[in-house]
């Protein structure tokens, strides 16, 4: 269990953090910029649930999400060396994954086919769930560029790029199930 007493280290006053297996990385490491958006990503999710409460099940669904973000985080701040450490590690799991997969076909049964793109906005939970589906895509392009250099998990990739999905789909169910989807009409304004 986590136990936080103070807040404040004082480790990380020369520009360093400590990953959860204990080296130091610089705090522009993409390894720390992968973890620090997954975080935001879940921050933004946060924003979301404020006008989430009158739809339960997509609620419990975005608090499902924070938990699983916060595993990804402790996943992506414990790199696989190789080395056998004192503990076993937290990483995401395959069944993390196909639990969105399983949502998203939840949410989207409820929803008419697209007949264009969708603008971010309608309700206010749409247009934050359309936020945290933008900065989940920046995590996962981080992500991505972090396994060209070092060890990502394969699920851990899954998950970020089912989530992106899953909050688009979950954008557009919150605007009365699409029906009050803003839609891009191309060359609009010429």
């Amino acid at each position: 269990m986590v136990k936080l007493n103070k807040i404040y280290t004082r480790t990380g006053d020369d520009g360093t953090t400590g990953l959860a297996s204990g080296p130091r990385r610089d705090k522009h490491d993409l390894r720390v910029e992968a973890y620090g958006t997954v975080d935001e990503t879940n921050s933004t999710i946060g924003l979301a649930r404020l006008h989430t409460s009158g739809m339960a099940d997509l609620d419990t669904m975005l608090f499902s999400i924070q938990n699983d973000l916060f595993d990804l985080g402790a996943d992506l701040s414990t790199p696989d060396t190789g080395e056998k450490l004192e503990y076993e590690p937290l990483r995401i799991i395959e069944a993390q994954a196909t639990r969105l997969e399983a949502e998203i076909d939840a949410l989207n049964a409820h929803l008419d086919p697209l007949r264009s793109f969708v603008l971010p906005g309608g309700s206010p939970a749409s247009a934050y769930l359309h936020l945290a589906r933008t900065v989940s895509r920046r995590a996962e392009r981080l992500m991505v560029e972090l396994s060209r250099q070092e060890p990502v998990g394969a699920a851990a990739l899954k998950y970020i790029n089912r989530l992106s999905d899953f909050l688009f789909v979950a954008a557009r169910f919150a605007n009365d199930g699409g029906k009050a989807d803003v839609l891009w009409v191309p060359g609009k304004n010429r």
